[in-house]
């Protein structure tokens, strides 16, 4: 049980990654505080996840600062403390720089980047007064490797990387880890639930790369124990982010032959399509 005794928040927790690490850290016996925007949707999961008494939902726009601090607020009458953050909240979209709607754009910064950094101040002195804790941001390689028609995601992913890296280095002297997580192409409804813009194209994944979530949910646990700067799952993604450092052209040459049409590419049948990352 190696997280027993722990309480950990963990955003968007209704499906994909959020459910499967709290899967996984009700198993290790830890205290869970689920929480999404949608009610209903968090309560099953938690009926999926089990864990009686010892987890709770709760309906959070990360994006409202009102309701983050209603959240943690919550969290600490029921557990009296709040020892790990996972902000895993996010969404997409699809769409080109030329064509976006900036509207759209900043729905996607609000929750992706600002409603993270929201949760982070709501916990920091929290954490501070207990002596420690632990801050997981769920990112992306998209925050390493900006592929077309998702600038907005990739963009909302390198901030968080520029904070999470800034915080740690804050926040270590009140032990206090800031851990960033980035997974590449993961079997979950990312694409389904993105945003749409006027593009008719996107980046289409592939099977052969994919990964489930729960293999990113066991890669946050061991690098929360660790206490590491940053875990990128599956592990092959770090070839690369490195690949792209030192040849971004044959990158970039890569990805722009993986260009789809959105159509055929949500058309694919759902065992046959990566439905986005983290």
């Amino acid at each position: 049980m190696k997280l027993e005794g722990k309480v950990a928040v963990i955003t968007g927790a209704s499906m994909g990654i959020g459910e499967e690490i709290a899967k996984l850290f009700a198993r290790e016996g830890a205290k869970l505080v689920l929480c999404s925007r949608d009610l209903a949707r968090v309560e099953a999961a938690r009926q999926r996840i089990g864990g009686g008494e010892n987890t709770i939902s709760l309906a959070c726009d990360v994006s409202r600062r009102n309701q983050v601090d209603a959240l943690v607020r919550a969290a600490l009458a029921k557990f009296g403390r709040i020892d790990v953050l996972v902000n895993n909240a996010g969404f997409g979209l699809n769409d080109s720089l030329a064509e976006l709607d900036m509207t759209q754009c900043r729905q996607v910064f609000e929750t992706n980047l600002f409603g993270a950094m929201e949760c982070m101040q709501a916990v920091i002195p929290i954490m501070r007064r207990q002596g420690g804790g632990d801050i997981v941001n769920i990112s992306s390689v998209a925050a390493h490797i900006s592929t077309p028609y998702a600038s907005v995601y990739a963009a909302s992913k390198h901030g968080m990387q520029a904070v999470s890296r800034a915080a740690r280095m804050e926040l270590r002297k009140h032990n206090i880890n800031v851990l960033t997580v980035s997974p590449g192409y993961i079997a979950t409804d990312f694409s389904q639930n993105m945003l749409k813009g006027k593009s008719g194209q996107r980046v289409a994944g592939s099977t052969k790369y994919g990964a489930q979530p729960e293999v990113v949910a066991k890669a946050t646990l061991r690098g929360l124990l660790k206490r590491k700067r940053e875990v990128v799952v599956p592990w092959f993604y770090r070839i690369a982010i490195k690949l792209y450092e030192n040849f971004p052209g044959f990158v970039e040459w890569t990805v722009r032959r993986s260009l789809r049409p959105t159509s055929q590419v949500l058309a694919e049948k759902p065992g046959d399509r990566l439905q986005g990352t983290g």
